[in-house]
């Protein structure tokens, strides 16, 4: 037997559905946001992410899936999905449009990292990206966003946790700072941060190694040495998001793990333990360097992705949107089995959802069977209803039947 590669997973449609859940709901409020759709491909330029994402990171270090092409280029499967938007936006020259510019997806992101509860080498990621504006006003846009989504979908147990990491102004500041710091303790370090303090310390407080997380916590706080810039717009940012009710901590360990972050950076945790140890359901913040380092002109933004995926455990379908069969027309009988084929397809044509026997089962078996569909209603075919052109409506739900004429079925349920 063939064994799926590990990390990844089988959906059937028990889970689909939940997913299509999760799906239609973040397109419905992203669309309420004035967000637009946009796809780019799975696969990219290596250089894009390493451009990009940075690579001091754990993501282009350790966890691409990356191959040379047969043609002599280096791809990666996406990692994750902003270095591709901006890709995009550059290459089409959207960036000369009316702005703000306000994108959404949905995506599969690949990452070769070690898969546990809730964390898998390929998930399914939606994210959001803003461009054009600088003001804190389209952070609060973005987390309002967020915070929308994560209760219109009844996931419990959530902190939104936020923090600055400043801006090409004051981080070199702060990474000399950490430089003092760390520079008497590399003998902690792991061998990845200890060339990381020359190149970017401030990849060492996003280190996942235990030894480096230990020695990270009495390390400077980028937030105390924040300019008056960087401040007034953390200041503001919390300000908007009091006044929309919207509950926050600062938390200062919070670096995010992709270089291309500046000034605001924040999460959404979920102590939900059916979520595994990583708790993380979306993160994202604001990146107003990106465009310009990937070869355009300055262009502000900001943005977050939210792991389909991993939201799976928490949220559950209300009744009115789950799936369910409108009719199942059990058969007794060929004749009757060719007749309840004939209904099904007008009922389908008219956009009912419609079932009939096709394993040759016994009355009783396919009673059974439309239960397990959740048929809202069954009507029973035999020899004497074909005959007479009538036969009995049975409501599923609360028992009560009535008489239908059979050439009107399809009728019936599209009035």
């Amino acid at each position: 037997m063939i064994n799926r590669p590990q990390g990844m997973l089988d959906f059937f449609p028990e889970e689909t559905e939940k997913l299509q859940y999760i799906e239609n709901t973040v397109r419905d409020i992203a669309n309420r946001f004035g967000f637009g759709e946009i796809r780019t491909p799975v696969l990219e330029s290596t250089e894009l992410f390493s451009r990009g994402v940075g690579n001091t990171t754990d993501v282009v270090q350790k966890e691409m899936y990356t191959f040379v092409d047969r043609d002599g280029p280096s791809f990666s499967l996406k990692p994750e999905g902003t270095a591709g938007v901006v890709r995009a936006i550059l290459e089409s020259g959207k960036y000369g449009d009316a702005m703000p510019l306000k994108y959404y997806y949905i995506t599969n992101c690949y990452r070769h990292e070690r898969p546990q509860k809730g964390r898998y080498r390929e998930f399914s990621q939606f994210g959001v990206e803003m461009f054009g504006s600088d003001s804190p006003a389209a952070d609060v846009t973005v987390i309002s966003m967020a915070d929308m989504i994560i209760k219109t979908l009844g996931i419990k147990k959530v902190d939104l946790r936020i923090n600055s990491i400043g801006c090409p102004k004051c981080r070199p500041k702060y990474h000399q700072l950490l430089k003092d710091y760390f520079s008497d303790k590399t003998d902690r370090l792991c061998e990845t941060c200890k060339s990381r303090l020359e190149t970017n310390p401030l990849r060492i407080l996003d280190c996942k190694s235990e030894s480096c997380k230990a020695v990270s916590k009495g390390a400077p706080k980028m937030i105390n040495c924040l300019c008056e810039e960087c401040k007034g717009h953390m200041d503001s940012l919390c300000e908007s998001l009091k006044k929309l009710g919207i509950d926050y901590t600062i938390d200062t360990s919070i670096v995010r793990g992709l270089d291309y972050y500046t000034k605001t950076v924040f999460e959404f945790v979920c102590s939900d333990e059916r979520m595994g140890a990583q708790s993380t359901i979306c993160g994202g913040g604001r990146y107003d360097g990106l465009v310009e380092e990937l070869g355009g002109s300055h262009l502000p933004a900001c943005g977050f992705g939210m792991g389909i995926t991993r939201l799976l455990p928490t949220v559950s379908i209300p009744d009115d949107k789950k799936k369910s069969v409108t009719i199942y027309l059990a058969s007794l009988g060929q004749k009757a089995s060719e007749e309840t084929l004939l209904i099904v397809n007008k009922l389908r044509l008219k956009g009912v959802s419609a079932e009939c026997d096709t394993m040759g089962r016994s009355l009783k078996a396919q009673m059974k069977y439309a239960n397990k569909l959740s048929a809202g209603s069954v009507v029973i075919l035999g020899d004497d209803e074909i005959s007479n052109g009538k036969a009995v409506l049975r409501n599923m739900t609360d028992g009560s039947q009535s008489e239908i004429v059979i050439d009107k079925i399809a009728d019936y349920f599209t009035e």
